[in-house]
């Protein structure tokens, strides 16, 4: 399938690694020009060809600082991916979440993707350009989950839907993606988070992981590899889904068993 992305601009946030980094690479491959912005630049990052531009993507400034990189180099923004977001060390138990947790959660998670959408419209307007918003089934089955990321990752897919029906008349589309677990370095570092999980549980990281897995149900028996994700991302952000907006794909292998 032709894409037709060759010549594009893009914005990817969160770019250094996982799914922001497989984005980045797959629109590279595909002819696009992009910006990969996060708070560091990882080798992998530069290796893709890509300019980047280092910020702190839950501040005000750090966004401002992207968009306006993006518009002085590019010359203006066709796709947007707000990749951005976290949630690792989240805590568990909704009376041990203090305030300032719920407000990192919200900035990184939620006003991330609001700041950079509302610097880059006015450009993505003119152009009729894309936006592809990547939440989590985290927002969708928040049960025995951190309440704070779960409630993040809800707010950021109800503000994708509530921009799609805002700016669809003037030809931006706005998507969401949410993936289940997604086979990132969270869950390769064995100094980690995962992999201090399972080093109290004295376990392998390797069957630690298996075991979040098979705890998840996933139909597939298997993670999502980031790749896999990055071509969704891609496919919506192509003419291919030209009449696609205000849905939410939801790439789990399976681990989602609603209708």
């Amino acid at each position: 399938m032709n894409l037709n992305l060759t010549n594009k601009t893009a914005v990817v946030t969160g770019a250094s690694r996982g799914i922001g980094l497989a984005t980045v690479q797959t629109l590279i491959d595909e002819g696009v020009q992009v910006i990969g912005a996060a708070r560091t630049i990882t080798p992998e990052l530069k290796e893709t060809g890509a300019r980047t531009v280092p910020a702190d993507l839950s501040t005000a400034d750090g966004v401002a600082a992207v968009i306006e990189s993006a518009l002085a180099e590019l010359g203006g923004i066709d796709l947007l991916v707000n990749n951005v977001g976290g949630g690792d060390k989240a805590t568990v138990g909704f009376l041990n979440v203090d305030d300032t947790e719920w407000t990192s959660m919200f900035d990184l998670n939620v006003l991330a993707t609001v700041r950079a959408t509302r610097a880059a419209l006015p450009s993505l307007i003119r152009r009729r350009g894309v936006i592809v918003n990547v939440s989590s089934i985290l927002g969708l089955m928040p049960g025995g989950f951190p309440v704070a990321m779960s409630s993040a990752k809800a707010a950021l897919s109800a503000v994708g839907r509530s921009l799609a029906e805002e700016f669809g008349p003037q030809g931006v589309r706005v998507n969401t993606i949410s993936p289940g677990l997604v086979r990132t370095s969270v869950y390769q570092d064995p100094n980690g988070q995962v992999g201090q999980w399972a080093a109290a549980a004295g376990v392998s990281l390797d069957d630690f992981v298996q075991q979040m897995v098979q705890a998840q149900n996933v139909t597939t028996g298997r993670m999502t590899e980031p790749e896999e994700v990055a071509a969704l991302i891609a496919f919506l952000l192509s003419d291919a889904a030209g009449n696609i907006t205000g849905a939410n794909y939801v790439i789990d292998g399976g681990t989602i068993k609603t209708i």
